[in-house]
């Protein structure tokens, strides 16, 4: 009887399992500003977040998110709305809002001014106040504050995580939830959240 021969067996390629990527979402981000949001969330370099400043009202902003995303040739997956409760009538600001539910568009407002979530990286506020207090509060804070730097995002990431707590503890605190009348809020941290899990 001849002899088998012993061999090394199946070649093995170890027990760990292959790692699946998620795919990155393709978002679009139209703010309202046209450089001060724009400038903090181009800072966050996802590869698949494109960001327009236009420099539009509220409802007029989501109109326009809404025709960029229909006439956009590769499609997007996400798409958020960034503006403020500024001095807007509650009709414009509650009509934006309408607007972009109906359309499955998240919006990352802020009441009253964008400036807020700066200041949640240093601060819990719940006291509503002018937009030019959060700008003394900046200046008192980080040693100087002007309007539209481009190096805010750098200046405040390594307190973004004591802003989400601080933005989720203020907007936990609205039951019910009322974005036009909820001075102080912001869901600008839903937005960051989100952006976080495709930094790259």
């Amino acid at each position: 009887m001849a002899r088998r021969k012993l061999g090394r067996g199946p070649r093995s390629y170890g027990t760990r399992p292959l790692e699946i990527r998620e795919k990155k979402p393709r978002i679009l981000i139209a703010c309202e500003g046209g450089k001060t949001e724009p400038n903090y969330f181009r800072a966050f370099r996802p590869a698949n977040a494109v960001v327009h400043g236009l420099g539009m009202n509220t409802f007029s902003l989501v109109a326009e998110a809404i025709k960029i995303r229909d006439d956009d040739p590769y499609g997007f997956d996400q798409v958020w709305c960034v503006f403020d409760r500024d001095d807007f009538t509650a009709d414009n600001f509650n009509r934006a809002l309408q607007l972009a539910r109906n359309n499955d568009i998240e919006v990352a407002y802020s009441n009253e001014a964008f400036e807020l979530w700066y200041v949640l990286h240093f601060d819990y506020m719940d006291v509503g106040i002018a937009r030019h207090q959060y700008i003394e509060i900046l200046k008192d804070r980080l040693g100087g504050y002007k309007k539209n730097d481009p190096t805010m995002y750098d200046q405040l990431v390594d307190c973004q995580r004591n802003a989400i707590y601080n933005a989720t503890r203020l907007l936990d605190q609205y039951n019910p939830v009322n974005p036009e009348q909820d001075n102080p809020s912001t869901t600008v941290h839903n937005l960051v959240i989100e952006l976080n899990k495709w930094n790259s």
